[in-house]
């Protein structure tokens, strides 16, 4: 073969190797993550499912920081322009002691939904985290339940959405695999001690009171709330008190003498209640 056949077939090879490149390049592009981003948000914002976006990068999980540059393994189409019909939704910066049940109730949507739209696998936030606030057309029926609980009858203390939240964390800590009954109670007990006069005013200052719940020395008050310790806290705060004006409560494997020696005024599961 002369070098003339072999030039022209190399030139032609490599136009043709041009080409596939340019394709591949017209399928691909680079995106730098910026302050605020997740996947969540950049899927939305270019139409990449996440999990293409995961698989085109090798990870594993939602993590990304800003300055990250990610491979998107598709050219987003010009009618992207015009974001998909969807559901409304806002940014919102988690602020010291938010959880995500405190800012689902905050604005009317449901703590799944909160998960969904940030593709949390926990209920772990921290605060300056991002989250993208879907906008529900309609009330959950819990939360309908709630407030017609609400409307049907006062509180028997005054609380805010935070005492809602630490009593209910608590909750969590101390009974959090018990039945029903004996979470209510757990939450009746903080209750009744705020309205005993051997005791501090308030939630908060009855849950924080030196040496009184475990939870509270350990650290697993810090740990947010499950739905049914949420609606413990609740009832107990409507007046359901199944432990019948207890104001202590322990488990079956305590050895304290002084607990020991109270009049027991109701049991549940693993829970013991006492009066004074």
């Amino acid at each position: 073969m002369n070098m003339s056949v072999r030039l022209r077939q190399t030139v032609v090879l490599l136009c043709f190797l041009g080409v596939l490149l340019w394709a591949t390049a017209s399928w691909a592009y680079n995106y730098t993550v910026a302050a605020g981003d997740s996947l969540y948000l950049i899927s939305q914002k270019t139409g990449i499912p996440v999990s293409k976006i995961r698989a085109a990068n090798n990870l594993t999980g939602d993590l990304i920081f800003p300055g990250q540059v990610l491979s998107l393994p598709e050219v987003k189409p010009a009618v992207a322009a015009l974001p998909p019909a969807k559901s409304p939704s806002t940014a919102y910066t988690v602020k010291p002691g938010d959880s995500l049940y405190l800012i689902a109730q905050k604005y009317n949507t449901r703590v799944e939904a909160l998960m969904l739209a940030n593709s949390l696998s926990g209920t772990l936030i921290y605060p300056g985290q991002q989250l993208i606030l879907p906008v529900t057309a309609s009330r959950s029926a819990a939360t309908m339940a709630v407030e017609v609980s609400r409307s049907a009858k006062r509180p028997v203390i005054p609380y805010t959405d935070e005492d809602l939240d630490l009593l209910a964390r608590l909750v969590q800590a101390e009974a959090g695999g018990e039945p029903l009954e004996a979470q209510i109670g757990v939450a009746a007990v903080v209750i009744n001690r705020v309205q005993s006069d051997l005791f501090p005013d308030t939630i908060q200052e009855v849950i924080y009171a030196p040496n009184q719940f475990a939870p509270v020395r350990n650290g697993w008050i810090n740990r947010p709330a499950g739905q049914s310790a949420i609606q413990a806290a609740t009832a107990a705060l409507y007046g359901n008190d199944p432990t019948g004006g207890a104001l202590y409560f322990f488990d079956h494997s305590t050895r304290n003498s002084f607990l020991r020696s109270l009049p027991v005024s109701a049991t549940y599961g693993q829970m013991i209640y006492a009066k004074r």
